[in-house]
C-alpha cells in the first residue's frame, strides 16, 4: 500500500509538531494569553500519529519504494499545513479557514507571504508559532524526521533527495547528513540571535527574525518587516540572508576546515557574483536616480536583492517605489534562487549556471563543429542526461509560472499582481507586485486566488516532479 510509507512518516512528523506547539503553549501562559489553541491542536496531532502507527505496517520492510516516497513528501507537507494552520483559527485572529490554510502553507514552505493587515495586533505566542513554521520548514520536515528516526532504516536515498533542501551527501550514512545539517542550521541561528541581540533587538523579536532569516522565510513579527531597524541590524540580517541561501554542505566544509573545497563550488562564486553585480547594479540606480546617499542606497538595494535572490522576502523600503528599471530588476532576480542545497526556493543557481554553460557548449559548437567540448560544474563532468534534464526543468518551471498566471489572471486578478504572486509562491519568496507589494498583503485577493497561491507554494517547495507526477496516470497504475 503507497499510503503505508506515510503512515510510518507521520508518528515522526508530529513528534515535531508537537515539540513545537509546546513551545508555543508555555509562551502563551508566559504572556497570558489563550492557550487553547496550542493544546488542542497538540492533542488532535497526538491522536492522528497514534491512529497512523496502530494502521502501518512496521513490520514490513522499512525501504521506501520511490512510489511510497513521492506519496509520502507530498502528503507531509499538505498534512502538517493543515496541522499548523489550527492554532492560527482556533485563535479567533483570522477571518476564515482558507487564511489560516494560507498562512500555515506560507511559513512551512518559508515562501513568507501573508494575509496579515496588523501583525503586531497577534499574540506573541501565535506570532512565534508563525515565526517557527519557518525554521522547521527551512531545513525540512523530511531531514528532521530522518535525524530523529531511530527504527526506520532510511538507508535508500529517494525521501531525502526529494525534499530540495539538500542534494549533496556529505556522509555515506543519510541520518548522519541529516544531523550535520541540522547541527550547522543551529549554529547559524543562535548566532544570528545573538548578533541581533547585540544591536539591541529584544530577545524576542531577535529570535522571530532569526528563524525567518536562516530559513529564508521572511516572516516578521512587525508590521514593517526590518525597515525600522538600525543600519547594524539590517547588515546582519543581510548577511544571514546570504548564509542561508548557501549550500549548507558548505557551511559543514568551513566548519570541518575543508575550504579548498568551498574554493572549488563553481555554483557559489556564480551565487555571489550574481548578488554583487545585481546589488551593485541597483545600488547605482537608486544612487543617481534617487536623493539616497551612498550608503542608503547600497544599503537599501543590497538588502533586497539578497532578500530576493535568496526567497527570504524581507524588506527595508517599497522597491515599487523605487526607479522602474530597479524594480524591473528585482522581478527577473525572482526566478534566480539561492544554491542548492540550502533552504531558499526558485530554480536554483546550479541549474541556471549548467544551463548557461550548455547554451556557450552549443554556440561553440555551431563555431567548430569538429572539436570536441565537456560540460564540467566544480570539476565534475557533468554528462548529457543530466544537462537535459536541467534545461527540462528550468522549461517545465517557466511552463507551470506562465500556467499559474493565466489562472490567476481568470480569477479576476491584474497581469502584475497574477504574474508576481506566482513567481514569488514559486520561488518562496513573498512580496510580490502591484497589489501585493513589500507595503501590501494577500489578504484583499478572493479566497480562490488564495488556495491556487497555496497550491503553487507547495509546488515549488517541492520542485514541481514531487506534486505534479501524483497526477499523472501512469502513477498509479501497477
Amino acid at each position: 500500500m503507497l499510503l503505508n510509507g506515510f503512515f510510518r512518516l507521520l508518528p515522526r512528523l508530529a513528534l515535531i509538531m508537537i515539540l513545537g506547539l509546546t513551545i508555543s503553549f508555555v509562551l502563551s501562559l508566559l504572556y497570558s494569553e489563550p492557550w487553547h489553541p496550542f493544546v488542542f491542536t497538540i492533542f488532535l496531532t497526538g491522536l492522528i500519529a497514534i491512529w497512523a502507527y496502530r494502521h502501518s505496517k512496521a513490520g514490513d520492510d522499512v525501504n521506501y519504494s520511490k512510489k511510497e516516497a513521492y506519496v509520502s513528501v507530498a502528503s507531509s507537507w499538505f498534512l502538517i499545513s493543515a496541522l499548523g494552520s489550527l492554532p492560527y483559527m482556533l485563535s479567533g485572529d483570522f477571518s476564515s479557514l482558507t487564511d489560516a490554510w494560507f498562512e500555515s502553507v506560507s511559513g512551512f514552505t518559508t515562501t513568507g507571504s501573508s494575509i496579515l493587515t496588523d501583525i503586531e495586533s497577534l499574540p506573541k505566542s501565535i506570532l512565534f508559532w508563525r515565526s517557527l513554521t519557518h525554521w522547521i520548514g527551512g531545513i525540512g520536515i523530511i531531514v528532521l524526521v530522518i535525524v530523529i528516526m531511530p527504527t526506520v532504516g532510511l538507508n535508500n536515498y529517494s525521501i531525502f533527495s526529494l525534499e530540495s533542501t539538500v542534494r549533496e551527501k556529505i556522509h555515506p550514512r543519510i541520518r548522519s547528513v541529516g544531523y550535520r545539517l541540522l547541527f550547522v542550521y543551529m549554529i547559524l541561528t543562535f548566532s544570528e540571535i545573538l548578533l541581533l541581540l547585540l544591536g539591541k533587538m529584544n530577545l524576542f523579536e531577535s529570535v522571530c527574525h532569526a528563524f525567518g532569516t536562516v530559513s529564508t522565510g521572511g516572516f516578521s513579527p512587525k508590521n514593517s518587516s526590518l525597515a525600522e531597524y538600525s543600519p547594524y541590524i539590517q547588515y546582519v540580517v543581510t548577511i544571514f540572508m546570504i548564509l542561508g541561501g548557501t549550500n549548507f554542505v558548505l557551511h559543514y566544509y568551513a566548519l570541518s576546515g575543508k575550504i579548498n573545497n568551498i574554493k572549488a563550488n563553481d555554483e557559489f562564486r556564480f551565487y555571489i557574483k550574481c548578488i554583487l553585480t545585481a546589488g551593485l547594479v541597483v545600488t547605482g540606480i537608486l544612487f543617481f536616480k534617487t536623493d539616497r546617499n551612498l550608503e542608503t542606497a547600497f544599503r537599501e538595494s543590497m538588502f533586497q536583492v539578497v532578500s530576493i535572490i535568496t526567497c527570504t522576502g524581507f524588506a527595508t523600503s517599497d522597491y515599487l517605489l523605487w526607479p522602474e528599471l530597479a524594480w524591473i530588476i528585482i522581478f527577473l532576480l525572482m526566478f534566480l534562487g539561492g544554491s542548492t542545497g540550502s533552504t531558499s526556493g526558485g530554480i536554483k543557481m546550479a541549474r541556471h549556471l549548467i544551463a548557461a554553460r550548455s547554451i556557450k557548449m552549443a554556440m561553440l559548437k555551431e563555431l567548430h563543429p569538429n572539436s570536441i567540448f565537456t560540460l564540467h560544474l566544480n570539476k565534475k563532468r557533468v554528462d548529457n542526461d543530466t544537462s537535459n534534464s536541467i534545461l527540462t526543468f528550468i522549461f517545465w518551471y517557466l511552463l507551470t509560472f506562465l500556467a499559474g498566471t493565466i489562472i490567476l489572471i481568470i480569477t479576476g486578478l491584474d497581469g502584475m499582481t497574477s504574474s508576481s504572486a506566482i513567481a514569488t509562491a514559486m520561488g518562496g519568496i513573498g512580496p510580490g507586485f502591484g497589489s501585493i507589494g513589500p507595503a501590501s498583503n494577500f489578504a484583499h485577493l478572493p479566497d480562490i486566488a488564495k488556495l491556487i497561491i497555496s497550491f503553487f507554494m507547495i509546488l515549488g517547495r517541492l520542485e514541481l516532479y514531487t506534486v505534479i507526477i501524483l497526477f499523472s496516470p501512469a502513477f498509479w497504475k501497477k
